[in-house]
């Protein structure tokens, strides 16, 4: 009787190990562990394909996650999807010229938007180089004089989508058949 109630507690113990040690794989496998921030800006950019993007997908910059897509829709009047992506306030620094494109973590793994730094563009850098360029006296007031960073609200204006399998499978299969279209053309 009692190697039987501790060969059940035993079994009832592996069974509780189990269920945590899986628990805690799901969420290393779905990153919802990696992402906990509500503080933080949102930015926006549009593709021409967010194929295969998702809700919460990483957003990459040099390979560290900067935050988190947190909405995908379509805009009806420019056919572009519209990403929102939420990315943590310690990252405030980021050029307001950076590119954001969509990649795939290997190839055939989930999408995510790497962001590519750019130029911070200083506005009264450019009326003064625009200026010079056209032979008149700058004019700076009422610029913000200084680096411009992505801030709450800003649009990500360099983009690129996302690259399907499909596809590309699909023109070289077109290529590589009007390529024999034109050899027998020739014979």
């Amino acid at each position: 009787m009692m190697t039987s109630r501790t060969a059940e507690l035993l079994v009832g113990v592996f069974i509780v190990i189990g269920f945590a040690s899986l628990f805690m794989l799901a969420m290393q496998v779905s990153n919802l562990s990696t992402y906990s921030g509500d503080d933080g800006f949102e930015v926006e950019a549009r593709f021409t394909d967010a194929s295969g993007l998702k809700v919460r997908s990483p957003v990459v910059m040099a390979g560290v996650t900067l935050g988190r897509v947190t909405d995908i829709s379509f805009d009806e009047a420019t056919f572009k999807a519209v990403v929102k992506m939420k990315i943590e306030s310690q990252y405030s620094k980021i050029p307001i010229k950076t590119s954001a494109n969509i990649y795939t973590a290997g190839l055939l793994g989930e999408k995510y938007v790497g962001l590519l730094p750019g130029s911070v563009n200083d506005l009264c850098e450019d009326e003064i180089l625009t200026a010079e360029l056209e032979g008149r006296k700058p004019d700076t007031e009422g610029l913000e004089c200084g680096p411009q960073y992505l801030a709450q609200g800003a649009k990500i204006e360099f983009t690129q989508g996302s690259l399907v399998l499909e596809k590309l499978i699909a023109q070289f299969v077109s290529q590589m058949g009007s390529g024999d279209d034109k050899k027998s053309d020739k014979e």
